[in-house]
């Protein structure tokens, strides 16, 4: 199996604050790894290491056998990575279309393809009947679908999700973790930060936990989920 992401000892340090502490992890083609722990944990700061928006003390990013450690984010975009973010970020004066066109201008810069792009990434993800609705309009699953759709209008080959199923209600949350599945399905790849364990549970191949900048656990959901230091430190003894 093709290993398409590998991280090897990141350390990021605000100061005297050590957020990742020599923390690897590696993921394979068609895989979705799980990123888990407590508040403070580290890992939206290793999430934001991997994917460029936070700078790295030391450690190496391998993204497609090609070492972008040091590469800006617009430069990994543009070689396979999509990313949301945890605070949906429409531009509410402009339609849903004109959104996601935005994403999709970066590797096609001719309309006609980018319209094409575009439309067919809302059209995955359901909200291809809203294409010319202002953003400002939609409800929190439909921004969280838009978030979606500008990622994908990226042609991503890993895509990363930042807690995309917090808040969601739980015919929203089914519909979305079905809808991962199908990306997965058709080979693509995922990493994703996430508090649902319900998501972590029916989604991932291979978790890690962190704790204070630490991986504390890593395995099956199955397994970390029964690890000791996990419940201490994350799921909590009840």
């Amino acid at each position: 199996m093709q290993t398409v992401l590998k991280a090897d000892g990141i350390k990021v340090q605000y100061g005297g604050l050590i957020a990742v502490n020599n923390v690897s992890l590696s993921l394979e083609k068609g895989q979705v790894l799980g990123l888990i722990g407590p508040n403070g944990a580290g890992k939206s700061t290793l999430f934001n290491a991997i994917t460029g928006f936070a700078p790295i003390n030391s450690g190496k990013i391998t993204f497609l056998d090609q070492d972008v450690t040091h590469l800006p984010p617009y430069v990994r975009t543009r070689q396979g990575m999509g990313r949301t973010f945890q605070t949906e970020r429409p531009y509410e004066d402009l339609t849903v279309l004109e959104n996601v066109l935005v994403a999709a201008f970066l590797k096609n810069p001719k309309r006609k393809d980018a319209e094409r792009v575009a439309l067919s990434a809302l059209e995955k993800v359901g909200l291809l009947d809203r294409a010319y609705q202002l953003s400002s309009d939609l409800n929190l699953a439909r921004l969280r679908r838009l978030e979606l759709a500008k990622a994908l209008a990226l042609e991503p080959q890993v895509l990363f999700l930042d807690e995309i199923m917090a808040g969601l209600n739980p015919p929203a949350l089914k519909e979305m973790i079905e809808f991962v599945r199908t990306l997965t399905a058709t080979g693509m790849s995922v990493v994703m930060v996430e508090h649902i364990m319900e998501a972590i549970i029916q989604l991932a191949d291979h978790v890690i936990v962190l704790a204070s900048g630490n991986k504390i656990a890593e395995g099956t959901a199955s397994e970390v989920i029964n690890d000791e230091k996990v419940i201490e430190a994350y799921l909590g003894t009840d």
